[in-house]
């Protein structure tokens, strides 16, 4: 009777040893994920004495504080910095959505008012993209030795991705950010890695089809 019930109870067992270890695969899957893109397309340092990071902010949909994503964001931007420089900035970009003031304007709030932080914050208050949030902060950028560029990680890297083609020069000042913590989130990295890996398929193919139509503008390069 009870080599029955062992016999019985086995498939189910299996069952739910094959769930547990596909969800432990789903959860290792996107932390390797984030951890790779974190490191993606920038340096792990550089001598530096002064530095930006550049926090990108994500749509708000309510006035008056930043959401969840949003203070994330903060939170990651802000352990980024080195404290051990004689100058960094913090630089918040994001123009307003639905909310009645700028994903910048929110961003530094939450920085300043509800994070203690004392350093130096610059807004930028007109980009509707990923694409202008990059071309937007350049000329905000440009003075320091080194850059970090601070969102989820994979957004982060598309917005690397974009400096490397917009300007290269700059770009060979990037360095990693913290934007990478293992276990942080954890239950919402595979999602985010598979939205995250989908955006930048898209985002190649679409400088891919610039480079195109910029070779076809101007043969002679």
């Amino acid at each position: 009777m009870r080599a029955g019930a062992d016999v019985e109870r086995s498939p189910a067992m299996t069952r739910k040893s094959l769930v547990v270890l596909g969800l432990f695969g789903l959860v290792a899957w996107g932390e390797f994920v984030h951890w790779r893109a974190s490191r993606a397309q920038s340096h792990a340092c550089l001598p530096a004495r002064s530095e930006a990071v550049v926090v990108l902010g994500f749509r708000n949909t309510r006035g008056g504080r930043a959401n969840a994503l949003n203070r994330w964001r903060v939170r990651a931007a802000l352990r980024s910095i080195d404290p051990t420089l004689a100058d960094s900035i913090l630089i918040c970009s994001g123009a307003s959505g639905a909310a009645s003031e700028s994903e910048a304007a929110l961003l530094a709030r939450y920085a300043v008012a509800e994070r203690g932080y004392t350093g130096t914050v610059q807004l930028e208050e007109r980009s509707r993209s990923t694409w202008q949030n990059v071309e937007n902060v350049i000329p905000l950028i440009e003075h320091v030795d080194q850059i970090k560029i601070v969102s989820n990680p994979l957004h982060a890297q598309k917005a690397r991705l974009y400096l490397h083609h917009q300007r290269p020069d700059l770009a060979e000042r990037l360095v990693r950010a913290a934007d990478y913590r293992l276990g942080e989130a954890w239950p919402v990295k595979p999602l985010f890695a598979l939205y995250g890996l989908r955006d930048m398929i898209r985002s190649k193919r679409g400088l891919a089809q610039k480079r195109r139509r910029q070779d076809v503008a101007n043969p002679s390069k």
